[in-house]
Order: C-alpha cells, then sequence, then structure tokens
C-alpha cells in the first residue's frame, strides 16, 4: 500500500450496507469503493467512461479487511495511483473511520484499471493526460 494518498473522501455507512453480522458486509465495501473512484476521477476531469478520449475497465479487485464497520459510521475512502503501464494503472484504497478518537482501519483494496475502447470491444492505450492526472 502506498505511504500517502492523493484523493480522499468521506462515505457514510447506510443500513443497507450492513449484513446479518451486523457489521459492513463485502459487497457493501465493493461498492463503496466504486462509489469513492467515481469521485477521485471526477476530483481529476474524468469518468470511467470518458477518462481523456478512452473509458476503463475494472481487471482485477483484491480486499483485505482489517476491522468492522457499523451502521452510522462515517468512512474516509483514501486513493491513491500507482503501477502505471501502457494500458492501464492500479488504484489503492484504504477505507478508515474514526472511533473514540483514533482512526481505525477498515479495509485495504487495489484495483486493477485497464483502458478499454467500448466499441470495438478492446484494450486501449493510457492516454497521456490520463496518465498526467493519475500521478
Amino acid at each position: 500500500m502506498p505511504s500517502s494518498y492523493r484523493f480522499s473522501t468521506t462515505i457514510p455507512v447506510r443500513i443497507s450496507d450492513v449484513n446479518y453480522g451486523g457489521h459492513v458486509g463485502n459487497d457493501a465495501i465493493i461498492s463503496i469503493l466504486h462509489e469513492a473512484r467515481l469521485q477521485y476521477l471526477s476530483a481529476i476531469g474524468c469518468t470511467e467512461l470518458d477518462a481523456f478520449g478512452t473509458a476503463m475497465i475494472m481487471a482485477d479487485l483484491a480486499v483485505v479487511y482489517k476491522g468492522e464497520g457499523f451502521y452510522g459510521d462515517q468512512f474516509i475512502v483514501e486513493i491513491a495511483a500507482g503501477e502505471l503501464s501502457s494500458f492501464g494503472f492500479d488504484l489503492f484504497y484504504r477505507i478508515s473511520t474514526q472511533k473514540e478518537g483514533k482512526q481505525t482501519i477498515i479495509a485495504e483494496a487495489k484495483t486493477g484499471m485497464v483502458c478499454f475502447d467500448y466499441t470495438n470491444r478492446k484494450v486501449a492505450r493510457l492516454p497521456e493526460k490520463l496518465s498526467q492526472e493519475l500521478i
């Protein structure tokens, strides 16, 4: 995981994010990552479908759970890009919350993003402008 994160957003835990175990479910964590990623991309001036001349598609996802989140928590989701290549990049995430005056890490994750041409249904090159905005 990176030593610093370029972007941060706060996402509240909704009751629908809580599973039968009484804590935030793994499916909800993935949805929260998706929401944070869209906010990050918006902050750098693009979307998943219009990223400076390309679109992107998720190639892989890894999540490591480190703690429990509960209804009413305010998740702080931090994101940093890395591992840029000719056709894609990785996004690294840290989800945490403040509890009793200290930061509790809920999960760390990575998504592999690949530039994609949806018209021709194939991988595309990483645009220079997107590369510059990510780093």
